[in-house]
């Protein structure tokens, strides 16, 4: 009986089948990428699930922005800061926007790394906290205070941000509120814009006069959306702040405190 000839592998099948074996590498590389992505979004979005269920609850007397339904002037949650100061006692306020779904407690660290990956609980994770500048005062009394956030792409902490430009969102609503255990501020919006990396967006200033009324008028003409509010030289601003995407650009949302 006549023995069949095994075929011999060529140089191109050899090279086929490394070639396939690296396309399996790339796509087992990149989904243990994603599944590492996707577990460090779902335990910063369980943690600060829980942060919330422990310590906000709805206020019945407060301000609704996105239906108009209002009973006064309190804000539409109240926060525990006796249970988020036991937990963390960085913690300095918690920021709440109605129209974009935002409520995370906020923190002050001794520089403006820490916090960058670090979360409330003190885990490291991307996510990080949201955190007030460093050199601001703890009792918002700055006339610009500085809040920083992550362009997070699941939509939590600042990822939402740019909707009140790419989705009109001041549209739902021109406010947000900073709620601190002394008091509850709350802020109109009055310019939301791209901003460069070291502009006069971040300035700090030590008191009102030319040049404060000067950085108004100028962050008011930054402004993307056409606002109502018009910064007078004594208003106190607070200015939200994420990345783009572009290292050399940040996405910024002022807004002037109205109390």
């Amino acid at each position: 009986m006549a023995k069949k000839n095994k075929k011999k592998k060529t140089a191109a099948d050899y090279l086929l089948t490394l070639g396939l074996l690296a396309a399996v590498g790339v796509f087992a590389f990149a989904g243990w990428k994603l599944y590492g992505i996707y577990k460090d979004y779902k335990q910063a979005q369980d943690e600060y699930k829980k942060i919330e269920d422990m310590a906000v609850q709805p206020n019945p007397n407060g301000v609704r922005e996105k239906d108009g339904a209002s009973s006064g002037d309190e804000p539409p949650i109240v926060v525990d800061f006796d249970a988020l100061q036991a937990e963390n006692p960085d913690v300095i306020g918690w920021l709440y926007a109605e129209a974009l779904g935002i409520s995370y407690p906020v923190v002050q660290g001794t520089d403006n790394e820490y916090y960058l990956h670090m979360t409330y609980q003190k885990t490291y994770n991307f996510a990080g906290t949201i955190f007030i500048d460093h050199e601001n005062s703890r009792d918002l009394k700055d006339l610009n205070t500085i809040v920083y956030g992550h362009n997070m792409k699941d939509g939590s902490m600042f990822g939402t941000l740019k909707r009140y430009v790419t989705e009109n969102a001041y549209a739902d609503s021109p406010y947000f509120w900073m709620l601190t255990p002394e008091k509850d501020h709350r802020y109109e919006i009055f310019s939301a814009y791209t901003a460069e990396v070291g502009s006069l967006t971040y300035t700090f200033f030590s008191k009102p006069g030319k040049e404060y009324t000067a950085y108004l008028e100028q962050m008011k003409a930054n402004s993307e959306i056409d606002t109502q509010a018009e910064p007078k030289k004594f208003d106190k601003v607070m200015t939200l702040s994420t990345c783009t995407g572009n290292s050399a650009t940040r996405f910024v949302v002022q807004g002037i405190q109205l109390d």
